[in-house]
């Protein structure tokens, strides 16, 4: 894919995001959550923006990957975001190694694991947090 066509994904994943989740809130009930979209979108290597970009859309908006599917993005795209949602009810190991099977999945939940961190996270989310990061390292994938 070339920077062209890149850019033009990141950009229209972006406009996606800016609107899905307007009117969202992070825990502290301020802070928009486009800017944790945006910090971990901002901290991936650009090929991976458009899978952070859309990291949340599918488990917190109204997008579905049918809408992706629609808007064009490409399958590496729709593949990592799919694994990246968070299904009801599925227990967090299960939901983890899912995340195992694509290398550019692990990547962004890595990064979205970090900009979590930084957010004041409970205790519990913490402890989430580190051991989703331990099994990651565990298979291969550093931080």
């Amino acid at each position: 894919m070339n920077d062209e066509t890149l850019t033009y994904w990141i950009n229209l994943m972006r406009q996606i995001a800016v609107s899905a989740h307007n009117g969202q809130f992070r825990r502290d009930g301020k802070t928009p959550y486009i800017k944790h979209v945006l910090e971990v979108a901002n901290s991936v290597e650009d090929r991976l923006k458009p899978i952070a970009l859309g990291h949340d859309l599918i488990e917190d908006t109204q997008i579905t990957l049918a809408d992706l599917k629609k808007a064009g993005f490409p399958s590496y795209v729709i593949d990592a975001i799919d694994l990246l949602t968070h299904r009801n009810n599925e227990p967090n190991v299960v939901y983890w190694k899912k995340i195992l099977q694509n290398k550019d999945a692990v990547a962004v939940k890595i990064a979205d694991i970090h900009a979590n961190l930084k957010d004041s996270p409970t205790e519990l989310q913490s402890q989430k947090y580190q051991r989703a990061l331990k099994l990651f390292a565990d298979a291969g994938y550093s931080e």
